[in-house]
């Protein structure tokens, strides 16, 4: 299970930088240099700077959900139990 979340993580993170990175950094759209100009004019100047804003929300907002649930879920289980003993055992010495 916390693999699986740890992958989801990683994808999400993936995606997250890369609509970052196609986002115009004055508002403007889509950067021209991922093919922006053929999706301003398929959707529009305005629904294309929407869809992308949207995006990078909805992204946002999943990689913070993720990661606390994989937070709570290594929390609950022996792992993070075993982590915390050697720590504490290395700290002792």
């Amino acid at each position: 299970m916390v693999t699986a979340l740890t992958i989801l993580l990683g994808l999400n993170g993936l995606l997250l930088i890369l609509v970052v990175l196609v986002q115009n950094p004055k508002g403007g759209g889509l950067d021209s240099t991922f093919g922006g100009s053929g999706a301003n004019q398929m959707l529009g100047a305005a629904r294309s700077s929407d869809f992308v804003e949207k995006l990078t929300w909805g992204l946002a907002i999943t990689l913070f959900v993720l990661a606390i649930i994989t937070a709570i879920i290594v929390g609950n289980t022996s792992g993070g139990d075993i982590l915390k003993s050697t720590n504490t055992i290395f700290f002792l010495r």
